[in-house]
C-alpha cells in the first residue's frame, strides 16, 4: 500500500506538472492566447514555478521526481531504491499522457485556430532550432546533467527551509534560459514522449506531423545525462 501511494503521487504530480508546464507553452506560442508572444523569460519562469509547485506538494511524499531521467539519476547515485524504478516510470509516463490530454482539452479551440503547425506541436513536444541529431542529443544530455547535479546536491544537504525550492526554480528556469534555444529543453522523456503521443492521437485541425524521427533525442539524451550525473556525483561525494 505504501508503494502504491508513492506511485499515485508520481502519477498525479507528473500529470499536474504537464498541465502547468504545457499550458505555459500554449500561452506564449498560440496566437489566440491572451499571453501570446510573452517570450522566453515567461516560459522559463513558468516552467520553473510549475516545478516548484510540484516539489512543494509532492516532494515530501515521493521526492517529486516527475521525470524518468531524475529517477535514473537518483538510482545511479545510490539515493533511490532500484525496486521502485519501474513503478515510478509507469506512473510518470502515464501521468504525462493524462496531463497532455488535459492540455489538449483545455486548449483545443486555440489549437484548432492556430495557423502554424510548429506552434501546435510545440505545445506538446520539443524540437531543435537547428536539426543535428548528435548535437541535439548532447544538448539534452548536458542540460539534464546540469539539473541533476543540483537535485543530487540538495538530496545530500540540509539547507535552510525554503532554500531547496529556490534552487529547484533556479535549476529549471535557468536551464530553459541556457539551453531552451537549442532543443526546447525537454530534459524529461515522459514530458516529451507522452504529450507528443497526445498530439499524434487527438484531433487537432491542421496539426501536421508529430516529428517522430526526432523523438529519440529527448528520450535518450536526458536518461544519459541523468545517469552520468548520478555516477559522477557518487564518485565526487561518496557516502
Amino acid at each position: 500500500m505504501e508503494d502504491f501511494t508513492l506511485y499515485l503521487g508520481e502519477f498525479v504530480g507528473t500529470a499536474l506538472f504537464m498541465v502547468l508546464g504545457l499550458s505555459v507553452c500554449a500561452n506564449v506560442s498560440l496566437k489566440k492566447s491572451g499571453m501570446f508572444g510573452s517570450g522566453g523569460i515567461v516560459a522559463a519562469c513558468g516552467w520553473g514555478l510549475s516545478m516548484v509547485t510540484i516539489a512543494v506538494i509532492f516532494g515530501p511524499l515521493t521526492g517529486a521526481h516527475v521525470n524518468p531521467a531524475v529517477t535514473v539519476g537518483f538510482w545511479v547515485g545510490s539515493t533511490f531504491p532500484g525496486y521502485l524504478v519501474p513503478g515510478y516510470f509507469l506512473a510518470q509516463f502515464s501521468g504525462a499522457f493524462v496531463g497532455g490530454l488535459i492540455v489538449w482539452i483545455l486548449w483545443k479551440d486555440h489549437l484548432d485556430e492556430e495557423p502554424d503547425e510548429g506552434s501546435k506541436l510545440g505545445v506538446f513536444a520539443t524540437g531543435p532550432s537547428i536539426a543535428n541529431p548528435l548535437r541535439n542529443f548532447l544538448s539534452e544530455a548536458v542540460a539534464t546533467f546540469s539539473l541533476m547535479l543540483i537535485l543530487l546536491s540538495l538530496s545530500h544537504q540540509q539547507p535552510a527551509r525554503g532554500v531547496p525550492m529556490f534552487f529547484v526554480f533556479a535549476g529549471v528556469a535557468g536551464g530553459v534560459m541556457a539551453y531552451g534555444g537549442l532543443t526546447g529543453y525537454a530534459i524529461n522523456p515522459a514530458r516529451d514522449l507522452m504529450p507528443r503521443l497526445v498530439h499524434a492521437l487527438c484531433p487537432i485541425e491542421g496539426k501536421g506531423t508529430s516529428n517522430w524521427r526526432y523523438a529519440w533525442v529527448p528520450i535518450l539524451g536526458p536518461i544519459v545525462g541523468g545517469a552520468f550525473a548520478g555516477i559522477l556525483y557518487k564518485i565526487m561525494f561518496p557516502k
